[in-house]
């Protein structure tokens, strides 16, 4: 249950009314209705969300956002990008080898992505040169900087949902 009151559409005054008109398509999630207490970091926060990963392949970005979830422990995330990565023909397998940390599965660029994303997630002041190296053989600069903005947002948002007591809104499935 959360924390916090959920600003619901039908209660939202006009500005969030709006946003979630505009750019929810009328169908907020939990997340935006606790960000719509906050008009202008609702609206700034989906923009910078539609933006972040971009320059990724959209199997890359989930297996991204699935690693970082699932390191933190964050329920409400890996929900719903275990939802939104069946689209890119991830399987119950492929969330088991996440969570086991077994990233063999996975192309070099994939794999060469999840062990950063890792090591960035668990011990980001530790990143080395040697750390950083399979990157850039494999990434190019925008796509780097992607790597790095995905994997920070998916941490910034595994510390507002499941803190917040926010519930998912997609079936739950188990790994």
């Amino acid at each position: 249950m959360a924390r916090i009151n959920l600003i619901e559409p039908e209660s939202a005054h006009a500005e969030v009314k709006e946003i979630y008109e505009k750019m929810l398509r009328g169908k907020p999630g939990n997340v935006q209705k606790a960000l719509a207490h906050r008009p202008e970091m609702l609206k700034n926060f989906l923009n910078f969300y539609a933006s972040v990963g971009r320059s990724l392949d959209r199997k890359l970005y989930e297996l991204i956002y699935l690693c970082v979830s699932l390191i933190n422990g964050c329920h409400y995330c890996t929900q719903h990008h275990i939802s939104s990565s069946k689209r890119v023909g991830l399987t119950a397998e492929d969330w088991a080898a996440l969570k086991a940390g077994d990233y063999s599965r996975y192309s070099e660029k994939e794999r060469a992505a999840l062990v950063y994303v890792e090591k960035l997630t668990r011990t980001p002041h530790d990143i080395s040169d040697a750390d950083f190296a399979p990157l850039t053989k494999l990434f190019s600069e925008p796509e780097i900087v992607d790597v790095h903005m995905l994997a920070g947002l998916a941490n910034l948002t595994n510390r507002l949902t499941d803190p917040l007591g926010l519930e998912g809104e997609v079936p739950e499935e188990k790994i």
